[in-house]
């Protein structure tokens, strides 16, 4: 038996005890565009899986933008940002989320993912100090750790613990960030910005928000939870923003001071070594941009949608999410119990995926129900019948 064969066979060792654990990732077929409905694997269902928070993926005026911008700039940038692939279509978008977050800088990545692991390890190194809320995303993880600084991470928004771990450090010579969430992908919950924003100040550190499932949702036109009117680059040197969710598009941004950005360009390989969006995507993304500052119609609504949808589950002696945003999971606990009600939402209509181990933590299994714009108070209700059906099996 060769090295290879051996290796592959430890490999499906691996994805069979995924299998016997009820933990094995699959991939369902989307025949349709994002939206209220989709088809999946052949069926029509109500679509409660999506950040596509603000409802628009599949709105027209976007599509015809992005139409444009192909007509302009074709389909691919053909290289970097430093190479040949910054356009004047990036620039704008750039200079336009600049003046949306009121900061001095944004810097364009292809993806969240990108923007959270470049940033991180290019401000950081070996003998710095990084601080990661427990629940943070991946990313936000991966990132602390490769960038090969001393990783601690602290309980859930437990800023008791953090000010003791970062004062337990502070006189040491060397960087130290503080890396959050702004609002938790997987619960829903924002962090504790204005405690995190003093521990930053106490001692002496950085402070870095994801606000990919904030930007869009909260804030004065939708400006986020790090919400200019109240925050400056001072309390919050780094943000993140992701264009995937309520953006409809995709790729992410890092907005702050004009010496971040500059050195995330001298330094964030993630941003260096990678061939820039396509100019069409962000066309399109300016004009989603516009939309999300001044159609206030659809963070009202999901507002009104998610107040229903706790009243209903409420009703059901269901646990009630503590999350006010779009995001509201249903807590279940046991894998097998979380897969069956998620079958049984999906035979009556409505597409829930479950969410198991390791994406969450073990024994916390759930169903992430997301809400967007483009929701009806019916389809809510239709949720809730289906919810009462499935937890009375």
């Amino acid at each position: 038996m060769s090295k290879h064969e051996r290796g592959f066979r430890d490999l499906e060792a691996q994805l069979d005890e995924l299998r016997s654990h009820q933990l094995f990732r699959t991939r369902r077929i989307v025949e349709s565009p994002q939206g209220r409905e989709i088809d999946v694997n052949g069926r029509r269902l109500l679509n409660f899986s999506s950040n596509d928070y603000l409802g628009l993926a599949s709105d027209p005026r976007i599509a015809q933008a992005f139409h444009e911008g192909i007509r302009t700039w074709g389909t691919g940038s053909g290289a970097s940002h430093l190479i040949s692939g910054h356009t004047a279509a990036h620039h704008a978008l750039e200079e336009e989320l600049a003046d949306f977050v009121e900061r001095p800088r944004a810097l364009l990545y292809g993806s969240g993912y990108a923007a959270n692991v470049g940033v991180i390890n290019a401000l950081l190194s070996v003998g710095d100090q990084v601080f990661e809320d427990r629940l943070n995303h991946a990313s936000l993880l991966d990132g602390g750790w490769i960038s090969r600084a001393d990783f601690h991470w602290f309980e859930h928004r437990d800023v008791r613990q953090l000010q003791c771990l970062v004062s337990e450090r502070a006189d040491r010579p060397c960087r130290r960030l503080i890396v959050s969430d702004g609002v938790f992908s997987m619960d829903g919950d924002q962090c504790r910005l204005d405690d995190l924003i003093a521990i930053a100040r106490r001692t002496d550190s950085w402070l870095q928000i994801d606000d990919a499932h904030g930007i869009g949702v909260y804030g004065d036109h939708g400006k986020g939870t790090v919400d200019p009117k109240r925050y400056t680059t001072e309390d919050v040197p780094v943000l993140i923003g992701t264009l995937g969710k309520s953006f409809g598009t995709a790729g992410a941004f890092v907005a702050g001071e004009e010496a971040l950005i500059e050195t995330l360009i001298q330094r964030s390989r993630n941003y260096i070594f990678t061939t820039a969006m396509p100019a069409a995507l962000a066309c399109a993304t300016s004009r989603s941009l516009a939309i999300v500052e001044h159609e206030s119609w659809r963070r009202d609504r999901l507002k009104s949608l998610v107040s229903n949808f706790q009243e209903g589950v409420k009703s059901l002696n269901l646990p009630v999410p503590e999350s006010c945003s779009p995001i509201q999971p249903l807590v279940i606990g046991d894998t097998n119990t979380t897969l069956s009600v998620a079958r049984s939402l999906e035979e009556n209509g409505c597409f829930v995926v479950p969410i198991r181990p390791p994406t969450v933590p073990v024994d916390t299994s759930r169903l992430r129900i997301t809400f967007t714009a483009a929701h009806a108070e019916s389809d809510v209700d239709r949720l809730l019948e289906a919810l009462h059906t499935a937890c009375s099996e």
